[in-house]
């Protein structure tokens, strides 16, 4: 295979993961906190949880559109198929954003009377991030194909291990979420937030195993990849260091640390996503589409590679900068509108 051909793939492939698992990431613990929104009864309280997050949940959510872009542009028999398998769950998802998004903007322009957008904030955050984790499980459990072209049904998706994945994204980003509260806020909303920690982070380790213990008993493929030899010696740190960094959270949140626990749970979220890109490596379309396969002809690829390399400096830029501008605590009272 011609050396371009080989590498433009993988360096694309590498683009687009690291674009989801910022996305993931960033654009969770904004969703996380709608997933607790529900949980919180004071008003002003709410409003801190809001504007903890105000200056960034609209640019977190521009590694979405680089995730979604990138797979069009450079592997566009992946996008072919992917899409038309899991089209409802993605559809209901972006209309959960949009609920999100516009309940950012009306809930304080509504203020007394904003119940209607409370419920829009918690049940677009709720839907986003449920259907996020369905998205992951049918990709994840594999999509049916037949001459390089989508064979299955429109409900594939909704199947057991799908809807367990939507289940723990839910309890994934809350732990995002509140780890983040813990960190940006202070006093009785960050105590609350650290007492929904401790809790969360035991549901989603307690789920991480069950995903760890039924992708390789449902999915061939994934149980040869870990438990084969000499796999199983090489493979070994990662299980080993999510134990650590889990333990780092949980020391992070009984001692009073701030940032140790949101921080910890990132790692955890990164470990997890690097354990799923390890079990499907290399296909793009598990079980039957590789990379390479799936890629758009080269002086394609290095076309929209240019554009890419120009705008992910900025786009890292900005982020950094809004992050670094809007730092430090956020106070009951004060915020970001």
């Amino acid at each position: 295979m011609d050396p371009i051909a080989l590498w433009l793939p993988i360096v694309w492939a590498a683009i687009i993961g690291t674009a989801v698992a910022l996305y993931v990431v960033l654009d969770g613990f904004d969703l996380g906190l709608g997933i607790l929104f529900p949980f919180e009864p004071s008003e002003s309280r709410r409003d801190v949880m809001m504007n903890s997050v105000a200056p960034f949940w609209d640019g977190n959510e521009t590694w979405l559109v680089l995730g979604g872009g990138g797979l069009f542009v450079a592997f566009p028999l992946a996008y072919s198929v992917i899409m038309p398998g899991l089209y409802l769950p993605l559809i209901i998802m972006l209309l959960g954003l949009v609920f999100r998004g516009v309940a950012f903007e009306f809930r304080w322009a509504a203020k007394p009377k904003h119940e209607l957008w409370d419920i829009a904030f918690a049940g677009g955050s709720i839907v986003a991030a449920f259907m996020q984790g369905v998205v992951l499980g049918g990709f994840l459990q594999g999509i049916e194909v037949q001459n390089n072209a989508f064979a299955g049904g429109a409900l594939d998706w909704f199947a057991p291990f799908p809807l367990f994945t939507g289940v723990a994204m839910l309890a994934g980003y809350a732990l995002l979420a509140s780890t983040w509260l813990v960190m940006k806020t202070e006093g009785p909303m960050a105590e609350q937030a650290r007492s929904w920690a401790k809790w969360l982070l035991i549901v989603v380790l307690v789920i991480m195993v069950i995903i760890s213990l039924w992708t390789p008993l449902a999915f061939e493929r994934i149980a040869e990849r870990w438990f084969s030899w000499p796999n199983i010696l090489y493979l070994s740190p990662l299980p080993l260091l999510t134990a650590v960094v889990a333990f780092l959270c949980w020391y992070g949140l009984r001692t009073g640390r701030e940032a140790m626990p949101f921080f910890s749970a990132v790692g955890l979220f990164l470990l997890g996503f690097f354990g799923l890109v390890i079990s499907n490596v290399p296909y793009l379309v598990p079980p039957s589409i590789t990379v390479w396969e799936a890629a758009a002809v080269p002086e394609s690829q290095i076309f929209t590679l240019v554009g890419v390399l120009i705008m992910l400096p900025i786009i890292l830029g900005y982020t950094a900068f809004v992050y670094w501008t809007f730092r430090g605590k956020v106070r009951e009272g004060e915020g970001y509108h």
